[in-house]
């Protein structure tokens, strides 16, 4: 698991073909200490196993299904990408529960300054609309970012000048794409309404929207 809030960049140094996926060497620009080898790094927002771990440097493979899903196929020798290791239980949160699993690509439609911010527009697979609202959290290339407006196939989010400058996002034009996760808590609790609904296996969830409301949560 991951917070989103990424420890640093690095940088592309080797990449090949594997078995139908593929193969990166990638060089971390902060120190990996007590490094493991096996050990879980999210690069652009996708969880992957380091290995042949050697100072800063590691060798990752990326599944084909992970090449389909995601932008790691798109990178090239020398291209930056964010870096986070694994959560700690000691680790403060910071930006929200992450998984490294990506659930689709999106492009960038819009690029407006506001003052000092910069504003990013989204379109995203409709399928996945219902899992982004408003003030809402989402990883884009592994940042945790906070939902300004969002439409049914669109969303916004306001990047801060310190994000920009620490991470790839400053290097995002107009009809690029980057790599979502929504929110992993917003799928689990649909799953549970949607229980009920599904004759003939179990008891089916005590979990509902009259649940919710009385609770607090609806």
């Amino acid at each position: 698991m991951f917070t989103g809030i990424i420890e640093g960049t690095g940088r592309l140094l080797e990449k090949k073909s594997v078995g139908g996926g593929l193969g990166f060497r990638l060089e971390a620009d902060f120190d990996l200490s007590d490094p493991m080898e096996g050990e879980s790094i999210a690069v652009n927002g996708i969880c992957l196993t380091a290995y042949n771990i050697d100072n800063r440097k590691f060798s990752v493979d990326v599944s084909p299904e992970s090449v389909s899903r995601t932008t790691l196929s798109y990178l090239s020798i020398g291209d930056p990408v964010n870096m986070e290791r694994a959560l700690r239980l000691s680790d403060r949160l910071g930006g929200h529960i992450v998984s490294g699993h990506v659930d689709c690509k999106a492009k960038v439609t819009e690029i407006e300054n506001v003052g000092d911010y910069t504003l990013f527009t989204f379109v995203l697979q409709e399928k996945l609309g219902r899992y982004v609202i408003e003030k809402g959290s989402i990883t884009i290339d592994g940042i945790s970012l906070t939902v300004n407006l969002c439409e049914q196939e669109k969303f916004s989010v306001s990047i801060i000048p310190h994000t920009l400058q620490t991470s790839t996002l400053g290097r995002l034009r107009k009809g690029d794409e980057v790599n979502i996760e929504v929110d992993l808590i917003g799928k689990y609790v649909e799953k549970m309404l949607l229980a009920d609904s599904d004759a003939g296996k179990g008891q089916g969830s005590k979990i509902n929207p009259g649940f919710l409301a009385e609770h607090g949560f609806y």
